[in-house]
């Protein structure tokens, strides 16, 4: 049995082409509503717009042009205004309005696409898309081609035009509602241009695949990137990557919108792990790292203590946790620890001006909480403990000059010169 569908380079080209415009302009609206956090508005506007769909279909008698685009357009921006309405004037959440609005106004897309005489439209390819069809005919590609096209030109002038005010918008309303860009004007263009381009992409790649499109290759990029023009360029990579490899390993007989949804959702699947900030794997090394610095350090205070107080060094200090062993082996193998016999160590001058760094920092952090929130000696030490690993030189200066060069901390012993 064939696991992948024969390649056809003339069929490719068509589909492909189809499909990436489709996905980059879902993906560049998508990256406003993650921002704003409206991902689930976003479903709702793909949904809500099923209505008007059937009514431009009713009025016109045509599957295609102008009758559809204006009852998406309107019905956009009747799930975005009936949405805030629920949620203010009912008093309920607005992930609940939005569950409400949604529901109500696809079921009745539904029943009205289901009703419509004479008018065959299959509807299972307004949830999966017909993308496989678009190249029967030179005609027919031509058509679909230039529909998402115009609506990815219209999403990209949108964007520039309104950089500044999308921009300030996105990420507080309340500036941009001071600075006269009228927030919530912005917000209901983006729903109506949402709305256009989900409509664009209905026949095509189906609702599953545009409500896909519209939110993981943002969120993929959000995950990324803090910039936002490269949050842009970044989701509509992910778009386009997820059609191409959507169409080349979709299994024979499979559907291709619906492996390009399952690509997009892979490629998020690697950006939540691998993603250089953001990511898990990123995660887990940042805390490993301080998790070793900090147990490095512990070495090297609990050794300068011993030897401040003339102490027994033959304790290990790295027995019990692996990451004690490990940082013991960095510690040695930088030179600021060296054997002095079997089982005991000794700070080389490297290590010492190390240790006297972090207690210097321990001490003077004692002195400055005991001065200013008067706690009594034997609760000093625990909170020193952990504030010692973060205290730097140049807050350290602060710390001496504030509390005007203690000699001493709290309980007498020595604060190291800096």
């Amino acid at each position: 049995m064939k696991l992948f569908a024969a390649f056809d380079p003339a069929s490719a080209f068509g589909l492909l082409a189809v499909a990436i415009v489709g996905n980059v302009a879902c993906a560049l609206l998508g990256c406003y509503l993650v921002l704003r956090r409206l991902s689930m508005l976003g479903d709702a506007l793909t949904h809500g717009v099923l209505p008007g769909i059937a009514l431009g279909v009713l009025f016109t008698g045509s599957l295609s042009g102008w009758g559809i685009m204006l009852g998406a357009v309107v019905f956009g921006f009747l799930t975005a205004f009936l949405t805030q309405t629920v949620s203010a004037q009912a008093g309920v959440a607005e992930d609940s309005s939005i569950g409400i609005v949604f529901t109500t106004l696809f079921s009745v897309g539904v029943i009205l696409l289901t009703l419509l005489p004479d008018m065959h439209i299959d509807t299972g390819c307004v949830f999966f898309g017909s993308l496989e069809l678009v190249t029967l005919s030179t005609e027919s590609w031509l058509g679909v081609f230039t529909t998402m096209v115009s609506s990815l030109l219209a999403t990209v002038a949108f964007i520039v035009v309104f950089w500044k005010e999308l921009k300030v918008a996105s990420f507080d309303s309340a500036l941009a509602e001071a600075m006269g860009y009228r927030p919530q004007l912005m917000h209901y263009l983006l729903m109506g241009l949402v709305s256009l381009v989900s409509v664009t992409s209905f026949a095509t790649v189906g609702s599953i695949v545009v409500v896909a499109m519209l939110i993981v290759p943002a969120a993929c990029a959000y995950l990324l990137t803090d910039r936002l023009a490269v949050m842009l360029w970044l989701a509509a990579g992910v778009g386009a990557l997820s059609a191409v490899l959507g169409y080349f390993l979709v299994p024979t007989h499979g559907n291709v919108p619906g492996m390009m949804a399952v690509m997009a959702g892979a490629l998020l699947l690697l950006a939540v792990l691998f993603a250089p900030r953001h990511g898990v794997v990123a995660k887990v090394v940042r805390n490993v790292r301080l998790a070793l610095r900090i147990a490095m350090e512990d070495i090297l205070a609990d050794l300068y203590r011993r030897e401040e107080s003339r102490q027994d060094r033959k304790s290990d200090p790295a027995t019990g946790r692996w990451i004690n062993r490990l940082a013991l082996a960095r510690l040695r193998n930088s030179g600021s620890i060296t054997a002095a016999e079997v089982g005991a160590w000794r700070l080389t001058d490297r290590g010492r001006n190390q240790a006297r760094s972090l207690i210097r920092a321990h001490r003077l952090w004692e002195a400055y909480l005991e001065k200013n929130l008067d706690l009594p000696p034997d609760h000093l030490h625990d909170p020193a403990m952990r504030m010692e690993h973060f205290i730097g030189p140049a807050l350290q200066e602060e710390l001496a000059a504030e509390l005007h060069e203690p000699g001493t901390d709290p309980h007498g012993r020595q604060i190291p010169k800096g």
